[in-house]
């Protein structure tokens, strides 16, 4: 069992697939403006793309139904507007399906790395919403 010991697990950035591979033409606009930075990305971390490019430890989102039910307890945290929000939102609705999904939080309005950038609206929301995923879930 994955969750041995794991009150919560919170995925900062949720790369957990290859849909930076997939047709740009049926992505979002930051999706598509990002797709060919990911794709180096990815080809960067593997050790060999072609052996692990369907290794659901180098894609949580390629996971099996029986290995999701195994997963720790999840919080998967998105902002609206981000490169990652497609591929975020899929794992989240099969953890949700396995039984593992705590919240799925989408910050309304933000960009990616908006929570890290002191005087940007979403700034605030982020962290507020990490202190209350901290309170709720990890000091119960």
């Amino acid at each position: 069992d994955l969750s041995s010991g794991i009150n919560a697990e919170y995925g900062g950035i949720p790369m957990v697939d290859d849909y930076c591979f997939s047709d740009p033409l049926a992505m979002t606009v930051e999706e598509r403006k990002d797709h060919l930075m990911m794709r180096k990305f990815w080809n960067y971390i593997a050790a060999d793309w072609e052996a692990q490019k369907h290794d659901p430890l180098l894609f949580p989102g390629k996971a099996s139904e029986e290995l999701l039910e195994k997963f720790p307890p999840t919080i998967v945290m998105e902002a609206e507007f981000d490169m990652f929000i497609t591929e975020a939102t899929r794992l989240a609705n099969r953890l949700r399906r396995a039984g593992r999904l705590l919240e799925l939080v989408v910050i309304p309005g933000s960009t990616h790395g908006a929570g890290f950038i002191c005087g940007v609206g979403a700034f605030n929301v982020f962290w507020d919403t990490m202190n209350t995923i901290a309170r709720e879930y990890i000091h119960g």
